[in-house]
């Protein structure tokens, strides 16, 4: 039987002064929504083309007509208190759904491309757990075969120690690495690339 393989993309509302909001004291609230809204864009980019299954995850609320087209990605909007359970309902739902193969990622990643996405995937058929390392001690995207609700609790989610409480849930798995990448949280995290360079000199509002 082929695998099912289900990507969740878990996204913030494109909302003034409510994304971002940690870059946002550096370069102000709209330089920030702009910022994130560049980052929806390629996260689109290099998901619309893959040939699996692809939910789209509102924070707030769903929206109808936006970036996401409803023919390629079926929306949904994440349940529960804080990042851990609703990540943890997401992948509950898609392996209720029959789904064999579920990685989660989320749209604020701007060197993640599609050979990437693949590459995970891929990883999945030969381990039980695939994990992205974020330069800031967090993930930026999680695999699984098999629901495993450890890894959703006692967290503090947005800190560095989220990688490494992960890592110690999974010892003795049998889990695949990936090249650890760096998602945009920070002024330094964009200063230094290209497409975002435009924003740089916005104030405050």
């Amino acid at each position: 039987m082929k695998k099912k393989e289900l990507l969740l993309i878990f996204t913030r509302n494109p909302e003034l002064g409510k994304c971002k909001t940690r870059l946002a004291a550096t370069i102000g609230d709209r330089a920030a929504l702009q910022v994130y809204q560049i980052l929806l864009e390629h996260t689109v980019y290099i998901t619309n083309n893959l040939k699996l299954v692809k939910q789209v995850y509102y924070s707030t609320s769903i929206v109808e007509n936006d970036i996401w087209n409803p023919t390629i990605y079926t929306k949904r909007q994440q349940e529960g208190e804080d990042l851990g359970v609703r990540m943890h309902n997401a992948f509950k739902k898609g392996f209720e759904e029959g789904y064999t193969n579920i990685i989660i990622i989320g749209s604020d990643m701007y060197d993640l491309s599609q050979q990437d996405l693949r590459n995970a995937f891929n990883a999945l058929e030969t381990h039980d757990y695939v994990i992205g390392p974020a330069e800031d001690g967090g993930y930026y995207l999680l695999g699984m075969k098999i629901l495993n609700s450890q890894v959703f609790t006692n967290k503090s989610w947005g800190t560095n120690t989220v990688l490494k409480k992960t890592l110690n849930d999974l010892q003795e798995t049998n889990i695949k690495l990936l090249e650890e990448r760096n998602d945009i949280d920070y002024y330094e995290d964009i200063q230094d690339i290209p497409v975002f360079q435009h924003l740089l000199s916005y104030q405050n509002d």
